[in-house]
């Protein structure tokens, strides 16, 4: 059980991290491209023959949801580790005794 909590906090930490991940592929694939990014709009991005301008200026934008994930997932990682500070106290007691 206490390995499945594990994975559930981790899941939540990946999942928060994840408007990180956007902008960074979005500038990424931007800056490959030679396209312009900014938050003041989207601009068109010819890639291929396909207009990749809304994508990334999604992607890019929805950065702004971190504001709100975060968090979250801050407070998840300091759960895992005071998680993990009383899970390595209570293994030391228990070799003691």
């Amino acid at each position: 059980m206490k390995r499945f909590t594990y994975v559930i906090l981790w899941g939540v930490v990946l999942i928060c991290s994840l408007p990180m991940l956007g902008i960074a592929w979005s500038s990424w694939f931007a800056n490959k491209h030679g396209c312009t990014l900014n938050e003041a709009g989207y601009h068109p991005c010819i890639v291929n023959g396909s207009d990749w301008g809304h994508s990334l200026g999604a992607a890019f934008v929805g950065g702004w949801f971190g504001l709100i994930t975060f968090p979250i997932g801050l407070a998840t990682l300091l759960v895992i580790v005071t998680m993990m500070v009383f899970g390595l106290i209570k293994k030391r007691r228990e070799r003691k005794a």
